[in-house]
């Protein structure tokens, strides 16, 4: 017969998972200037929009476990010929999340990707619906690849570091 492990705290431990769970979500802070209307412009644009993503998280004092998670959004749509700009729209979106089974020196990466991850589809609703309602076409944002910016964002820091440290003192 063979040997079987009958003792069950000799078992193998499964690995339980990370786990993100929303508490809440919501618009922290919102401004969008309509500058082609202020300006009393009209006829024909050649629009185009740059956007650009910051992301913060911070432990929510006295709640064990818990962390707001903050997208900053800053799109502006220029005309392509003159450079002027027709909008500009700074939206600071932000979620309370629950997070659990993540180890320490994950919990940077884990919050500045996942919880971005899960408010994307509301900031993007929220963008079109904005910008319609300010008189242009609904802005449909391309998905962010939050991985990717969260990288980017560690190699600027450690560029910037770096600089910093190669500067002569005074």
């Amino acid at each position: 017969m063979a040997d079987e492990n009958t003792n069950p705290s000799e078992a193998p431990q499964q690995a339980v998972p990370p786990q993100i769970r929303p508490l809440a979500q919501y618009i922290r802070d919102m401004s969008f200037e309509n500058v082609l209307a202020q300006k009393n412009q009209s006829g024909n644009v050649t629009p185009d929009v740059s956007v650009q993503v910051g992301l913060d998280a911070r432990k929510r004092p006295d709640h064990e476990d818990q962390y707001e998670v903050l997208c900053k959004f800053t799109i502006r749509n220029r005309d392509k010929e003159t450079d002027n700009t027709l909008f500009l729209l700074e939206l600071e979106y932000a979620g309370m999340f629950q997070v659990s089974n993540v180890e320490e020196n994950q919990l940077h990466p884990f919050l500045l990707i996942e919880g971005p991850r899960q408010l994307f589809p509301y900031v993007r609703r929220l963008v079109a619906d904005i910008t319609h309602e300010g008189g242009f076409p609904p802005l449909n944002l391309e998905p962010v690849d939050f991985v990717q910016l969260y990288r980017q964002t560690l190699m600027q820091r450690a560029q910037k570091e770096q600089a910093a440290q190669g500067t002569p003192a005074n």
